[in-house]
């Protein structure tokens, strides 16, 4: 959800290291943005940027701005990512997941596939809900790739159980 990365800048005494974050959505590339590469284990890979759309994109329940930034944990085998979501003076505003195909970094390419179902948590954890169910029903999966669609809401499943269980997310990005 995010970018602006200073590519090859000098950190402590590591370099950053640039990614490109690709998000593709029903075969077509719907944002791409450069990030740091913070971690990677070989089962979850962590990255930074900053809010990468244009302006401010209110949500109703949370604002996605110029300054947010995103620490973002993709999996290469869980079917999900999560966005811890800090506003420019580092207030936690709380955790936008997707709900994705596992990642794949391939080069300094980091590919997720959006599946359109997405779950928020507040930062207080007393707003947790699922976020366009619709739109995953209308698009077709179910039809076209039923084992996608059930691993799809199993994640959704498993991510609300995180965020509804006491400090769940935090001890998954741990």
């Amino acid at each position: 959800m995010s970018a602006n990365s200073r590519e090859g800048s000098v950190r402590a005494d590591t370099v950053e290291v640039a990614v490109e974050v690709v998000l593709v959505k029903a075969g077509r590339t719907k944002i791409r943005y450069p990030a740091e590469l913070l971690s990677d284990d070989g089962a979850r890979i962590a990255v930074r940027a900053s809010w990468a759309g244009e302006g401010v994109r209110d949500f109703g329940f949370v604002r996605f701005e110029p300054g947010d930034v995103f620490t973002e944990y993709y999996w290469r085998d869980r079917w999900y990512s999560v966005k811890e979501v800090r506003a420019a003076s580092g207030a936690l505003k709380g955790w936008y997941c997707d709900i994705t195909r596992p990642a794949r970094l391939s080069g300094a390419e980091l590919v997720v596939e959006d599946l359109d179902l997405d779950l928020w948590r507040s930062a207080d954890g007393t707003d947790v809900r699922r976020l366009d169910e619709d739109e995953f029903a209308e698009s077709g999966l179910a039809d076209r790739d039923p084992e996608a669609a059930a691993q799809a809401l199993r994640a959704l499943d498993a991510l609300e159980t995180l965020a509804t269980t006491g400090n769940g997310l935090e001890r998954l990005l741990a």
